[in-house]
């Protein structure tokens, strides 16, 4: 099972990268991640606490398994152990012709616990376009206040 979506953002590449991988600033902004800590670098762990609309939240270890400045950003968590509940999360960033930024956040679920949590992953996809819509105001303002 798969959730996408995306968003066109108003500030660059750049700009949005440094928002996207700031995890520590999660709680100031994110309404999906509510919180985060730890380092985007491949192979590492960090600490995330999801909150999809409607459901509790859960926090979760995921490992980065790219990241990539010219915008990819990619982890991958389990809930207990790999193969019950498997979430591979990804973020592609890509500049448009007006020095913007087009989005794309999606999740790639697989393990025997899926189907029990149909309902949660499509909150999910609200939650996805509440951390699109906030990233993109945190980014654009931060560009505003930068230029």
């Amino acid at each position: 099972m798969q959730i996408s979506e995306s968003i066109t953002i108003d500030a660059s590449v750049g700009r949005v990268w440094e928002v996207l991988t700031d995890l520590d600033a999660y709680e100031q902004w994110n309404p999906f991640i509510i919180s985060a800590s730890g380092t985007p670098a491949v192979g590492q762990k960090f600490t995330a606490r999801f909150k999809p609309p409607g459901s509790r939240a859960i926090t979760m270890h995921p490992r980065v398994t790219a990241v990539d400045v010219d915008g990819r950003l990619a982890w991958l968590g389990h809930a207990v152990v790999p193969g019950l509940f498997d979430g591979a999360h990804e973020f592609i960033l890509e500049p448009t012709a007006d020095g913007g930024t087009h989005l794309t956040q999606s999740e790639t679920f697989g393990g025997v616990l899926v189907p029990l949590f149909k309902g949660t992953i499509e909150r999910s996809r609200e939650g996805f376009r509440q951390f699109n819509a906030a990233l993109a105001a945190r980014a654009t303002r931060e560009e505003s206040d930068v230029a």
